[in-house]
């Protein structure tokens, strides 16, 4: 009743008998299946989103650089009022962030691959 590409879906299969009410010697077939969708490689892996290069968080220097500018960007954030929209303040919050990381930590740059075959060697 199944394509032999598909056997590995079906979970369960069983008969229900006596729920139609017709005239036929059919009996009503259910099926559980399991299903998996395939999803493209580069849309799943793709990050548009900003990188900041984390591992300088190591050096002792930078670690104290990028506190201190922490430490001054929350200050100002302090004298705030507690009336302020809560999403306005999340985003004030975030920005702030993103400009001190952006600061002292720098961006992450993306390695970039060889390609995997060369054009001088199309010509035989």
């Amino acid at each position: 009743m199944i394509d032999r590409r598909w056997h590995s879906s079906i979970l369960d299969v069983y008969i229900v008998s006596g729920v139609a009410e017709s005239d036929t010697d059919h009996y009503l077939v259910v099926a559980k299946v399991r299903e998996s969708l395939a999803v493209n490689k580069e849309t799943a892996q793709k990050f548009d989103g900003e990188r900041f290069n984390l591992k300088k968080l190591n050096e002792l220097e930078v670690r104290n650089q990028y506190q201190i500018q922490i430490t001054n960007r929350f200050a100002a954030l302090e004298n705030l009022s507690d009336g302020e929209d809560i999403n306005k303040a999340w985003e004030n919050i975030k920005e702030n962030i993103g400009i001190s990381a952006k600061g002292s930590l720098g961006m992450h740059e993306l390695k970039q691959h060889k390609p995997w075959f060369e054009e001088e060697y199309l010509g035989f």
